[in-house]
């Protein structure tokens, strides 16, 4: 299981908005996976990025897949209601917050707008299997994964990434998380101060 919150690690995922968000204008349908999302926050964040950033009718070409091994069968029943209780959600912005969420019929939880939650689906997958869930990847999200898997693990992994995502698409990885140099004909480095790529042919 991934361990994240709500608007953990905002800079490579506003990073990723900004390459993103010129393409969803032009093309039909912008598909993102976020591999190891545990219960959801982190690609709840991104959809509310992606809205704040898009128009009403562009932001409804996203379809973000949200993928974990899942192993207690618990994440996916939570990411499908998006609800959640208040003490995981004071990091988020306030205006964001006001915006995107709503008092749920739990007292002290509340509910994601609709909108954003039409735009992410959950499925249970395990990477190891090196099966991705979909290709035409624009956008690829796997943080705080790879971190447990051995180093040949790692390297199999992301070629994976690298033939599920569309030519020139972009993976984000964990800050701490260094792409082997095995793959570094596979990718170039957006910038130096986080682990953002653009796939290269190869």
């Amino acid at each position: 299981m991934a361990f994240t919150f709500f608007f953990r690690d905002l800079q490579p995922l506003a990073l990723a908005v900004e390459h993103i968000a010129p393409l969803a204008t032009v093309r039909s349908k912008i598909n993102i996976w976020d591999a190891g999302c545990a219960m959801g926050p982190e690609p709840y964040t991104l959809a509310m990025l992606f809205a704040e950033k898009l128009g009403y009718f562009t932001f409804k070409k996203l379809d973000i897949k949200a993928t974990d091994i899942d192993e207690n069968n618990t994440f996916g029943e939570i990411i499908k209601e998006g609800v959640y209780p208040e003490e995981e959600l004071k990091r988020i912005p306030a205006d964001i917050f006001e915006k995107y969420f709503h008092p749920a019929d739990r007292a002290g939880y509340f509910l994601i707008e609709q909108l954003v939650k039409d735009r992410i689906s959950f499925q249970k997958h395990n990477l190891l299997s090196l099966n991705a869930p979909g290709r035409d990847f624009s956008l690829i999200i796997c943080k705080n994964v790879l971190l447990h898997f051995s180093r040949e693990e790692r390297i199999e992994v992301i070629k994976m990434f690298h033939d599920s995502l569309v030519p020139g698409g972009y993976l984000v990885m964990e800050h701490t998380q260094k792409l082997p140099e095995e793959l570094g004909g596979f990718f170039r480095q957006i910038n130096d101060y986080n682990q953002f790529y653009q796939k290269v042919e190869v």
